[in-house]
């Protein structure tokens, strides 16, 4: 019976995204969350309906995961690949023994919240990317699922890394120094030595600053936030935190130029603020002292 009713239900809903695809649209955002708890609890109702799971994306268009990637991604040399994958070797130096080399993933980028990150998805459409909105509470363990059955797909927030796109070609060797020189002085600022601080020549000039959080981390403690496990300390998995800072940008550039000057510790606390609510709200107390601190730097400003 409970074969028969998977086979009823999927048939219904893949059908009507076929033939029926604008109602389908219009009913997705109320039946998703049921149908992604469908496709967790049961493999053969997953099977039937991967290919018809709808993502909107950040331009409020649904499409199937067919649909949003690339099109060599669907390409009948790609599929011919997954059934008979290449396994690629290569060398580790230190035993002299090839080992497997993990193939490229094609990455899924998502949103959680349109208004909290915001920035990243401006960033974003000026690159001329794409990213899908999943925030619903079950699409942490949705889309862990979906990377289980494709291994050749990653899902990562929108505020995980900075692709490629999105920067202009540095210099290694002179960023390294510069990065260095940034780092012990933001340390210092903000009061966290684990802070790591990484420069980039973002395209977009208007943007100082922003923040990145590792994927798995964060995962791993929304997962225990979801299944109430309170009893562990979740520090132990807190993502991973890195602040980037634009070198194209004129504040970026000015701390630099003058790493001991005499407001280059209310710069890097302003800096490293505004990261943090592009990324996420400040509390209470992180707030009033980014108001103090902002009202410090206009008269600062209106004196000079």
């Amino acid at each position: 019976i409970a074969d028969y009713i998977t086979k009823k239900v999927s048939d219904k809903l893949s059908g009507m995204c076929k033939t029926q695809r604008e109602d389908y649209e219009k009913y997705w955002d109320d039946i998703s969350p049921f149908i992604k708890y469908g496709c967790l609890k049961d493999s053969k109702f997953s099977e039937r309906m991967m290919d018809y799971i709808l993502y909107k994306d950040i331009d409020g268009k649904y499409c199937t995961l067919k649909e949003y990637l690339p099109e060599e991604e669907n390409s009948e040399e790609a599929k011919s690949e997954e059934t008979a994958p290449e396994i690629d070797i290569e060398e580790d130096d230190a035993a002299g023994e090839e080992t497997p080399k993990e193939p490229e993933k094609t990455v899924v980028y998502y949103v959680t919240d349109e208004q909290q990150q915001s920035q990243y998805i401006n960033l974003f459409r000026e690159a001329g990317q794409n990213a899908v909105i999943l925030k619903h509470n079950i699409d942490t363990a949705f889309i862990t699922h979906v990377e289980r059955e494709n291994e050749k797909l990653k899902f990562q927030r929108i505020d995980a890394d900075l692709d490629q796109s999105q920067k202009e070609e540095n210099d290694a060797e002179d960023l390294s120094e510069k990065t260095e020189k940034l780092s012990t002085l933001f340390h210092q600022a903000v009061g966290n030595d684990k802070l790591q601080v990484k420069l980039e020549k973002l395209k977009n000039t208007s943007v100082s600053s922003l923040l990145t959080l590792s994927e798995e981390g964060r995962r791993m403690q929304e997962m225990m936030k979801m299944y109430n496990m309170y009893g562990m300390d979740e520090s132990m998995f807190a993502p991973d935190q890195t602040l980037i800072l634009n070198l194209n940008h004129v504040l970026v550039q000015k701390l630099l130029a003058d790493t001991a000057g005499e407001h280059k510790d209310l710069i890097c606390q302003q800096l490293y603020d505004l990261a943090r609510i592009a990324n996420k709200p400040l509390t209470s107390e992180e707030m009033t002292a980014f108001i103090a601190r902002s009202n410090e730097i206009l008269q600062i400003v209106a004196g000079e």
